[in-house]
């Protein structure tokens, strides 16, 4: 068993759940189909666990499907980069489920909840396959694979709420939309390089600057996944997908989706194309700072007017991307470092509340603040989660939230842009108007007797609360003690920064034909 393990992990992390989404739907038991999601996201969370022990040191696995050797064959790579981003999926989806058991059953038809675990299963495979693989189109293929589902899983939400269709609806167009410029930019390097293996690529590119074809491939490439990322402006279908899908896809999809698609940006801007193009950085000066600095500020106004708090949190994490694209932008290690240990901070910040949020729809019914006021009494655990997780948004010591927006401090201080570190303190006080709103709201206003399910609200059950107490703690555990995520997300820096995804890598699972 353990020689199985060595020999073939990177295939297996991807294997295991794509067997059970299949599996979940022919047993057609709601029972065994949890179960089956279950065992799968924690096999994959323990594999995910073992590659980042392997490659925290800075060595770099390379797995070839079928034992074909690359560029002829399909590659499997891993880094400290995307073994951190396999390790936040898979746990979220280990996570997620247990609480997802008991939450859908009030938002999903009970006819439907092992399509609701296949298609579950089927959207952890495609994050899983985007983040491990290391051929191009490989990505496109898990991205659809991803989005396909999680349009169902959005769907799946008008069994409470109709809008959910048109949310499903919103996010197909947009989706597909980015998934053609997505793919026709690998259609354009192709036909520039002959070659989809992306170390092949890199090699290929390096000498290609100038080429018209390459830098439209670029661009294609970025606003394609700049759609599945929702970058600002193209953010369109965020909002609608997080608030109207059942509240595990809510909490799963915000933990992860957008992380992915980050990872994804960084694999092709720094790992690909060489971080020497010239078309590249000003991409980065000119795009993407702005942006990110106006998603900063934007999306946290636009969530303080928010009644529906899943929409709050939406716009929350637009926000939050926003962080995450400045650390890119700032193209320096330490920049790429705060964007990464972001990546795992918010994963379980962000996960955490909408759990937590998700708890109290579930016992009350709507996803409207007014309707939650005075539930700090009715439910003091579900309560005091939302506290610790919003701390940890706006940023205060002790959570994973200050370690997150420390680094990112540190980086624009190295770069010598305190106008932008001044802009990062200002954006996170935004974040203390829509949380502080929440949580008076919570704790000091009366509870609406005229709403019924409110006033006779009660906690909710160990199989919902667990799950949200577990990210919590994590919040806290790593808010105190960040040397292991800081430490693995600067290795990962510097694999992204300095080619090291490119170099020589350990071949497992055997030598390639």
């Amino acid at each position: 068993m353990m020689a199985l393990v060595e020999n073939h992990a990177p295939i297996l992390v991807i294997l295991i759940p794509l067997l059970a989404a299949p599996l979940a739907m022919l047993f057609g038991n709601k029972g065994l189909a949890f179960l089956l999601s279950l065992a799968a996201s924690v096999a994959s969370f323990l594999l995910s666990v073992y590659l980042l022990l392997l490659v925290r040191d800075g060595t770099v696995l390379s797995y070839h499907i079928g034992g074909w050797a690359p560029p002829l064959g399909i590659e499997y790579r891993v880094d400290a980069a995307n073994a951190l981003v396999l390790l936040i999926v898979s746990a979220l989806s280990a996570v997620v489920l247990p609480f997802a058991r008991t939450s859908i059953a009030t938002e999903i038809a009970e006819k439907h909840h092992t399509l609701f675990y296949a298609c579950f299963m089927l959207c952890f495979t495609g994050l899983m396959g985007v983040t491990i693989t290391g051929d191009a189109f490989n990505v496109f293929v898990f991205l659809e694979v991803s989005s396909l589902s999680t349009y169902v899983l959005v769907a799946l939400g008008a069994e409470k709420d109709r809008r959910a269709l048109s949310a499903a609806y919103d996010y197909l167009i947009l989706g597909t939309i980015g998934a053609t410029f997505f793919v026709i930019g690998l259609g354009l390097i192709y036909m520039a390089t002959g070659t989809l293996n992306m170390v092949d690529l890199a090699e290929r590119l390096s000498t290609m600057e100038s080429n018209r074809t390459v830098r439209s491939a670029f661009a294609f490439i970025v606003i394609g996944l700049g759609l599945k990322l929702a970058i600002y402006p193209l953010h369109r279908w965020l909002p609608g997908a997080y608030t109207y899908a059942p509240s595990a896809v809510s909490a799963f999809l915000a933990a992860t989706a957008t992380k992915v698609a980050i990872y994804a940006v960084l694999r092709f801007m720094m790992s690909v194309f060489s971080i020497k193009f010239g078309f590249e950085q000003d991409t980065m000066t000119y795009i993407i700072f702005p942006f990110a600095i106006i998603a900063m500020f934007a999306a946290s106004l636009i969530a303080v007017y928010q009644i529906n708090v899943k929409r709050m949190l939406a716009y929350s994490s637009i926000a939050q991307i926003g962080y995450m694209l400045l650390g890119i932008a700032l193209f320096s290690t330490t920049g790429l470092s705060a964007t990464l240990v972001h990546l795992f901070n918010h994963a379980v910040t962000k996960g955490a509340l909408f759990l937590a949020v998700g708890a109290i729809i579930f016992q009350i019914g709507s996803p409207l603040m007014a309707n939650m006021a005075g539930m700090g009494k009715k439910m003091p655990w579900t309560s005091a989660a939302i506290v610790i997780g919003g701390l940890s948004l706006i940023g205060v010591p002790g959570t994973v939230g200050f370690v997150s927006k420390w680094v990112l401090l540190t980086a624009a201080l190295e770069n010598g842009l305190w106008p932008i570190s001044l802009a990062i303190v200002l954006s996170s006080l935004i974040a203390v108007v829509y949380v502080w709103k929440f949580v008076e709201l919570l704790y000091l206003a009366p509870i609406d007797e005229s709403v019924a399910a409110a006033a006779n609200a009660k906690e909710v059950s160990l199989s919902m609360l667990v799950p949200m107490w577990i990210l919590v703690l994590v919040s806290v555990w790593f808010g105190f003690d960040a040397e292991f995520t800081v430490q693995v997300a600067n290795q990962a820096a510097d694999s992204l920064f300095n080619g090291g995804f490119l170099k020589d890598a350990v071949i497992v699972g055997g030598e390639g034909r």
